[in-house]
């Protein structure tokens, strides 16, 4: 038994690496850029969505495949090419890192429309399938404040009081081991919120805690928060980001519980992400991979 894991350095897919081998699993690593060394059970190889060429020695002789959604809305990758590649190749279950933007009926974004496209591709694949849909990434914070905590000591915000509840990609990850490795998530979708609702202010306020030091926050336009967001997300991702602010301004977040429901340990709490990454906020940056830019 083979399970392949694309995006295997991203946020989520990293986690569900180590969860598989964690659980005995055999894991095919794919990477645009695999790393080296040598771990038991592990298995890196290079392949890249975007080139379906590239894909069928990734597949081939696995019977399981863990496939991340649409997260660039400028570079789609062909999802009947990679569904057929991996039919061909025996993949007999996939579970997929959807988001939870499909479930609006109403979304014209790019982004919902594109991982709907994948998703309804996967279905006519004839491969059992598990979507995860999870909301806002706990991870996006990093990528929104995390140069200017760096450098300045401040996160700009248009509204300190929009509320969210952050998902760890240790969470999404623990689904999807979930589902790789334990019957009873064929056909099923998951969507996963944080187990909490908080504020940025107090998101910002977790992160200082973390780093041991109080972070100033500075008000700005939704014109300004667009370009700040700007600066490392698409601008059709940061026009509807600070839209989503300005709707959940002193708006409760929606909650779930799935994630203990379904794995049975609790989900982490947005402080807990924050500890888990107060390197990134104090430290020298990471390299990212460009799946690691996530929703």
């Amino acid at each position: 038994m083979v399970v392949v894991v694309f995006g295997a350095r991203g946020n989520v897919g990293r986690h569900v690496t180590d969860g598989l081998l964690a659980a005995g699993e055999h894991v095919r690593a794919v990477s645009r850029t695999p790393a080296a060394g040598r771990t038991p059970g592990l298995e890196a190889v290079a392949a890249d969505l975007d080139r379906p060429e590239t894909l069928r020695a990734a597949l081939d002789g696995a019977d399981k495949l863990f496939l991340y959604g649409m997260l660039n809305p400028q570079k789609p990758y062909d999802i009947e090419k990679v569904a057929a590649t991996a039919a061909a190749a025996g993949i007999r279950q996939v579970v997929l890192l959807s988001s939870v933007a499909v479930l609006d009926p109403d979304a014209d974004h790019p982004v919902p429309l594109l991982n709907r496209t994948i998703e309804q591709a996967i279905q006519r694949s004839g491969m059992d399938w598990t979507f995860l849909r999870p909301g806002t990434f706990a991870t996006n914070t990093r990528t929104w404040w995390a140069e200017s905590i760096r450098t300045d000591n401040v996160v700009r915000l248009p509204y300190p009081l929009a509320q969210s509840a952050p998902v760890h990609e240790k969470d999404i990850a623990a689904l999807a081991v979930t589902a790789l490795t334990e019957p009873g998530h064929s056909h099923q979708t998951y969507t996963i919120y944080g187990a909490e609702s908080l504020t940025l202010r107090r998101q910002v306020e977790h992160i200082g805690e973390a780093i041991d030091r109080p972070i100033r926050i500075e008000h700005i336009s939704d014109k300004q928060a667009r370009a700040e967001v700007g600066r490392t997300m698409h601008p059709i991702v940061a026009e509807a980001i600070v839209s989503q602010w300005a709707a959940a301004n002193g708006v409760p977040a929606l909650t779930s519980a799935i994630v203990e429901k379904i794995t049975g340990a609790p989900a982490h709490t947005y402080a807990q992400w924050a500890v888990d990454h107060a390197n990134d906020f104090h430290g020298s940056r990471p390299g990212l991979q460009p799946h690691d830019i996530e929703r």
